[in-house]
């Protein structure tokens, strides 16, 4: 066949609309998931039940193909692909790109929302979300509006291999059972990786196409089996009636699944059972009278609506949900009825001018497949680079107050001092692991003469808050500042269960290095958050009784324990002469200052705790640790610096001040904060520094 010329059609397969109504309840449930958890606590094995009827249609859709060799088979196969997947997916992607680059700020809660955006424009955001181990389950991930795109990079990487292995059955005779074949290998082969990642690693297992290839080809094979004799039909009249039995019991079991799966253990096991019951449903209803109670329910006018908008439902209904999360909320009746409207509205909008145009365009159809196929890569290409173009402007799109006043929401490093001419900090990133450091020089000043002892600075991403403070400390005194970002771990934080882990040895690892580099006189900075928090960026509370918690028994006894372990580390460097500061626990918000910051966002409902705290309280409740740390900083002849009186004046502590930001969540301070706290900080080392013989270690020292 000359592949220069527009292609033949193969025969179309025969059109099931119980199938619509199958897609139906997938969506309704994956919708109603989403929507509250709680309401159908197994709803997201919805995309399970797309992934068997995928399998089972596409089959279906080229099982008659007899126009050509294995080129023209594939070149038909990924046009027909690309013409049903990538208009309606591009499209809905853009528009979050935009949405997203206006609304959503810069944090950490947002930190994989960019990436995952581009990677789902070439169909790898599971590959992308699976190394990251972004659980899909984590409070985190709602707050990413692509994160449903992995099930579509499944289905893309899906396709890739699908011609490959069904070619065979297209040729009839043995080529079936070679081609069965094939599919009964790979989904053992799946099932297999499935069972062990499940345990081995539970966010690559739920998103990689190794461990959900299977339920894919579970759908193939069925098409296979019912077809494996030529029929087409796929209904010997004498199997009608228990074919339509099976087909009801499967579908009681689906809900039954769609009710209890489990999120801890899947896909393997707990994916079986929603993929046998869509089997079911799909063997009983092919075999069956078309005109069943069940099949013509399925086909419904209602059923078939939402059944061939499912795809564009899918795609937007997630979008919708997590761009009300970080604006409006989606608390209430009203807000979770203004989301279903709007994603019925965007889906409807996307099927009629988007998806079903192009799928069925009179046009494409003139043309050759691989100019289909070329043309949609192309067209793939063009529109990842301009969401990369929007991404990488973003501070200029972007409505967020905490994006266009970046300088004052940031605790980044000050490049310059004005009143400082000539002068500039210089950052170097070097090492890995517990050795990674961040180093501040200054460099090109008249004047280089070092007016301040060298720090370290080591804690968790509350001392990486203090950036902005730490460089200026570095242009102001020509000092050299050496920050352990210590990912993924704390240090002397005093609090119970989080030096576990590798994270032992890494402090260890860093306490070595820093004793190989500091020199007699040098500073030790310590902070971290040494108290538990009152709101995470997500907005879901950690403990539920903070100050009952702080003075509980078995609570003290293990601060006291990691206390302990801290002095037997520092001790050796507060004999060297390695001047020791703890940073005192700061005012702690309810409220995550950025996600409160704008006239968009203000009524969310996580901003219902206001942005102040009483003053007395949060004295009460950092008490325990501020009497811990004393202790402690007596023991090592140590230092404490205390930041609250700065931040917070009087009777109620303000995460803001004068209309600038003084904390970017609940306990990270803001870049606003930082100038202000490093005449404090300066003054305290200036005094620790000229009377080495007086360390002072009252908490309230540097107020």
């Amino acid at each position: 066949m000359n592949q220069s010329q527009p292609a033949p059609h193969s025969p179309r397969s025969e059109y099931l609309p119980w199938i619509d109504g199958l897609r139906a309840i997938a969506v309704l449930a994956v919708m109603l998931y989403h929507l509250r958890n709680e309401w159908l606590p197994g709803g997201f094995a919805g995309v399970d039940v797309f992934f068997v009827i995928s399998g089972f249609v596409v089959s279906a859709s080229v099982a008659r193909w007899d126009r050509g060799g294995l080129g023209s088979f594939l070149m038909y196969f990924y046009a027909r692909r690309i013409q049903r997947i990538a208009p309606a997916l591009i499209a809905c992607l853009l528009v979050t790109t935009v949405v997203s680059c206006l609304f959503i700020p810069n944090a950490w809660l947002s930190s994989t929302v960019d990436r995952t955006g581009l990677f789902a424009f070439i169909g790898m955001s599971n590959l992308f979300l699976a190394f990251q181990n972004e659980n899909y389950f984590a409070p985190s991930a709602e707050f990413n509006p692509y994160v449903h795109t992995w099930s579509l990079g499944v289905e893309e990487q899906f396709y890739l291999l699908f011609p490959l292995l069904f070619f065979a059955w297209t040729r009839s005779g043995r080529g079936r059972v070679v081609s069965l074949v094939l599919f009964g290998l790979a989904l053992v082969a799946s099932l297999v990786d499935a069972w062990w990642r499940s345990t081995s690693n539970p966010a690559a297992a739920f998103y990689l196409i190794t461990t959900r290839f299977w339920e894919l080809a579970a759908g193939v094979l069925m098409f296979q089996l019912l077809h494996r004799g030529g029929s087409e039909s796929g209904r010997p009249s004498r199997f009608a009636f228990p074919a339509a039995l099976l087909a009801c019991v499967a579908l009681v079991v689906l809900g039954w699944s769609l009710w209890t799966s489990n999120a801890q253990a899947f896909p393997y096991p707990q994916a079986i059972l929603p993929i046998a019951a869509s089997l079911g449903i799909l063997a009983g209803l092919s075999l069956a009278n078309p005109t069943t109670l069940l099949a013509r329910l399925l086909g419904s006018t209602p059923m078939l609506y939402i059944g061939r908008r499912s795809y564009s439902l899918y795609l937007w209904h997630w979008p919708v949900l997590v761009l009300m999360r970080w604006t409006s909320g989606v608390e209430g009746a009203a807000m979770i009825v203004l989301a279903l409207v709007a994603t019925f509205l965007l889906a409807h909008l996307s099927y009629r001018f988007v998806e079903t145009p192009l799928r069925y365009s009179s046009r494409l159809r003139t043309w050759s497949r691989p100019r289909v196929v070329l043309a949609g890569l192309v067209v793939i290409f063009l529109t990842t680079t301009a969401a990369y173009g929007l991404i990488m402007n973003k501070s200029v799109l972007a409505q967020s107050t905490v994006m266009r006043n970046a300088a004052e929401w940031y605790p980044s490093p000050i490049p310059t001092l004005p009143e400082l001419p000539g002068c500039y900090l210089l950052a170097r990133d070097e090492g890995v692991g517990a050795h990674r450091t961040w180093t501040y020089t200054r460099e090109g000043c008249p004047e280089q003469t070092q007016l301040a002892p060298n720090l370290f600075a080591v804690g968790d991403s509350h001392t990486l808050a203090f950036n902005t403070m730490l460089s200026e400390y570095v242009l102001r005194s020509g000092a050299r500042v050496v920050i352990y970002p210590n990912i993924g771990c704390s240090f002397a934080s005093l609090r119970p269960g989080f030096n576990v882990g590798a994270c032992p040895a890494q402090g260890e690892a860093i306490v070595a290095d820093i004793s190989a580099r500091a020199q007699t006189g040098d500073l030790l900075f310590l902070a971290a958050l040494r108290l538990a928090r009152l709101t995470n960026q997500d907005a879901v509370i950690e403990i539920a009784d903070h100050w009952q918690t702080m003075t509980d028994p078995v609570h003290a006894a293990a601060q006291q324990q990691d206390a302990e372990h801290t002095r037997y580390l520092l001790r050796p460097l507060a004999d060297r002469g390695i001047r020791i500061i703890f940073e005192a626990p700061l005012p702690l918000f309810r409220t995550s200052a950025f996600r409160c910051s704008d006239a968009f966002n203000s009524g969310n409902p996580v901003c219902r705790a206001g942005n102040s705290e009483s003053r007395a309280a949060l004295a009460s409740y950092r008490d325990p640790v501020v009497r811990a740390l004393q202790q402690l900083a007596g023991q090592l002849d140590a230092s404490i610096w205390d930041p609250f009186p700065v931040l917070c004046p009087g009777e109620r502590c303000q995460n803001s001040r004068d209309g600038h930001p003084l904390y970017f969540d609940g306990d990270h301070i803001s870049a606003y904060a930082n100038r202000l706290l490093f005449p404090s900080f300066h003054a305290f080392v200036k005094l620790l520094t000229s009377e080495p013989g007086k360390q002072d270690t009252s908490a309230t020292h540097g107020s």
